[in-house]
């Protein structure tokens, strides 16, 4: 299992819209093939902060088959245009 961790900097003042389109950006990208789960939390001190947590069956489930997919450009429509600056990803694997 792998955990993709991105911090998502949202413009302020854009939030509620943010969060409205995130409802069906969680949609599209449910259906892509290896994803197991999403978490969105909000930050509690910087309110246009967010981490979000998904995660995947296999690294590739989400380098190749979602980013290079049919549903990510939907994914980009809906989300990328509030982000300042674009967010880094990193993908963790459990200790065991």
């Amino acid at each position: 299992m792998i955990l993709e961790v991105a911090q998502l900097a949202v413009r302020p003042g854009l939030e509620a819209d943010f969060e409205e389109a995130f409802a069906e950006a969680r949609t599209v990208i449910a259906r892509s093939p290896g994803f197991v789960s999403l978490e969105l939390q909000r930050s509690v001190e910087h309110t246009s902060r967010y981490l979000l947590l998904v995660r995947w069956e296999r690294l590739e489930d989400h380098t190749t088959g979602f980013r290079q997919g049919p549903l990510y450009p939907r994914w980009q429509a809906l989300l990328h245009h509030f982000y300042d600056p674009f967010p880094s990803v990193e993908h963790y694997r459990a200790v065991p």
